[in-house]
């Protein structure tokens, strides 16, 4: 699930949802957050932390996981989900960890308008 889901916000509620509507699994919430803890202490994941910049506090609600290695994460998930975007979102933010930043997930709305006067988020 962190595989196909890297570069794409979730938490630990969202992964047992998808493994109970899928697999019919009884996995709790914690018993996920206890998965998730050990992949992230063997080095296999790194977790980026949502970021309200507006309010400059961290949300302690959803956040983004990226593999150390893309190349596990591509072969876990047998080579087929080879999105470019994610891939290379994946890369810059190992990229920037190697660097020494510390990277968070946040979002600035940018408000202009159209041609129409119509607004565009």
């Amino acid at each position: 699930m962190l595989a196909s889901a890297t570069g794409s916000l979730t938490n630990a509620t969202r992964i047992q949802n998808t493994f109970q509507s899928s697999i019919k699994s009884k996995i709790s919430v914690d018993t996920v957050i206890d998965y998730i803890g050990c992949l992230k202490e063997s080095f296999i994941i790194n977790e980026a932390e949502r970021y309200d910049v507006k309010g400059r506090k961290y949300i302690g609600s959803q956040q983004k996981y990226y593999f150390e290695d893309a190349g596990l994460r591509n072969a876990r998930l047998n080579f087929r989900q080879t999105e470019e975007n994610h891939i290379m979102e994946n890369i810059i933010y190992n990229e920037l960890r190697y660097r020494g930043f510390s990277v968070d997930v946040g979002v600035v709305e940018k408000r202009i308008k159209d041609e129409k006067g119509k607004e565009i988020r």
